[in-house]
């Protein structure tokens, strides 16, 4: 298969690289990314709308939605998953995937 030519003054590489972070910055990224996906998915799957988990974890409803994109603490989005029934043991691999 041939490569896809690329828009002159365009290259190709990685977020890391692009980025300049380190191994360990990458996979915190990485982590977090999984983390919010995660607190999504089990929130949808339970039918429960933003505002309600927001109720569930004393927070408002548009800090749901910065959580559910990644711009929340670690804290925040473990909290949510717990208020969502995820146990230690999913946490852990939700964390370790990937």
């Amino acid at each position: 298969m041939a490569k896809k030519k690329l828009p002159r003054g365009w290259v190709e590489g990685s977020a890391r690289k692009l980025l300049g972070l380190s191994r360990e910055e990458s996979a915190i990224i990485e982590m977090r990314l999984r983390l919010c996906d995660e607190v999504r998915s089990k929130r949808l799957a339970k039918g429960i709308t933003q505002q309600e988990l927001a109720a569930r974890i004393e927070s408002t409803q548009p800090r749901v939605a910065k959580l559910e994109r990644g711009d929340a603490s670690f804290e925040m989005m473990l909290l949510a998953l717990l208020a969502l029934g995820a146990s230690r043991r999913e946490i852990a691999r939700v964390l370790a995937a990937g």
